[in-house]
């Protein structure tokens, strides 16, 4: 181990906070398994042997997008082919069909669709609340909260507190992508900037929101701005310690056939998995994605820094429509051996963490 490692490696085993400086030195050494013993000594440390996962189904209730972010493919424009906006009634036949006893959340996202108003988002919202009273509805980023602002006229927290009182719970953490104004404008990320994500989040902590957040990380970005992405959210964690869990989402290339020179290495992702957790030492929790991940190096994030494993989701779109090439959900029993095929102690959670069930 370098001079420059050992500093590092002290400064985690006394509990003391990385610099911005350490965390571009961490991605510029190929010392992976260092870095992840290191990760993996933090996440002991905060959560013992248990991974998380939850009973839960993604709904997407509208794909017709304002935005045209570059590494999208899941967006349509109203009319074009494929396009499509439902209503809470004609997802309900959906819902009910794989609909499982013990599902716990529904996980909404979708595109930013100017031509509907905001009403049609708070009555889906309303209606799921009202027909599934025992589910929590995590929906909407921040970037969306943003465009619902833009669209009714009403404040952040006016659009927050609209929502709540229909019955959201949480706000999903998409729409970060990656937290700097050169990469936002370079990919054409026709969304909130990084101040207005972080004020949403910000006045969603405030009205007592604790919510999730995202980096979407493997294409044109610099080591500096992922370390960036990761300093401004622990900074806004110091404020209002709001955040359960950070979601590195490696970028899917445009097709499920691309080869392994347009998908994001499996060193780079075990790395940043492990850096997440180094850096974000506020966050209780660093998700391994399955879905963009792939269920084997999954299992090895697990050793990485990684807590969690998100869900049974039943029907993944936004990944695969740009060329994931996992599967599009797991099932209880499945998540359940991943887990502990990497000897870690599964533990099935609710939203918001409390435990359900240790297996």
């Amino acid at each position: 181990m370098d001079n420059r490692m050992a500093e590092i490696a002290e400064k985690v085993y006394r509990g003391e906070r990385l610099t911005a400086e350490d965390g571009v030195f961490l991605y510029q050494s190929n010392d992976l398994l260092t870095i992840g013993q290191l990760a993996n000594h933090v996440n002991q440390r905060i959560n013992g042997d248990k991974v998380y996962f939850i009973s839960n189904m993604s709904l997407y209730f509208t794909n017709v997008c304002e935005a045209h972010c570059a590494f999208c493919h899941f967006r349509r424009d109203e009319g074009e082919e494929g396009a499509y906006t439902l209503t809470a009634e004609q997802q309900f036949e959906y819902i009910d069909q794989h609909l499982q006893e013990d599902m716990r959340e529904f996980h909404i996202t979708g595109g930013h669709n100017p031509h509907v108003p905001f009403s049609y988002y708070v009555d889906y919202v309303r209606a799921l609340k009202q027909r599934y009273p025992h589910i929590t509805v995590k929906a909407h980023t921040a970037a969306e909260i943003e465009f619902f602002s833009r669209i009714s006229g009403k404040s952040y927290a006016e659009v927050l507190q609209e929502l709540m009182y229909a019955g959201l719970d949480t706000l999903t953490g998409g729409g970060a992508e990656i937290l700097s104004e050169r990469y936002r404008q370079k990919m054409g990320v026709g969304k909130a900037t990084t101040d207005q994500w972080l004020e949403v989040q910000r006045v969603a902590h405030s009205l007592g929101l604790k919510t999730h957040a995202t980096m979407l990380y493997g294409s044109i970005e610099t080591i500096e701005e992922r370390i960036q992405h990761m300093v401004l959210l622990r900074e806004l964690q110091d404020e209002t310690n709001g955040f359960m869990v950070f979601i590195p989402n490696n970028v899917q290339p445009a097709k499920v056939t691309m080869g392994i020179k347009r998908r994001v290495s499996a060193f780079e992702a075990l790395k940043t998995i492990a850096i997440s957790r180094l850096m974000l030492d506020n966050i209780p929790h660093i998700k391994a994605y399955f879905i963009n991940l792939g269920t084997q190096l999954t299992q090895v994030a697990l050793t990485f820094g990684a807590s969690d494993v998100h869900g049974t989701i039943v029907k993944e779109r936004i990944s695969h429509a740009a060329g994931a090439d996992t599967p599009e959900g797991l099932t209880k029993d499945e998540l359940v051996w991943l887990i502990q095929g990497a000897g870690r102690t599964a533990v099935e959670r609710d939203t918001f963490y409390n435990e359900i069930k240790v297996y």
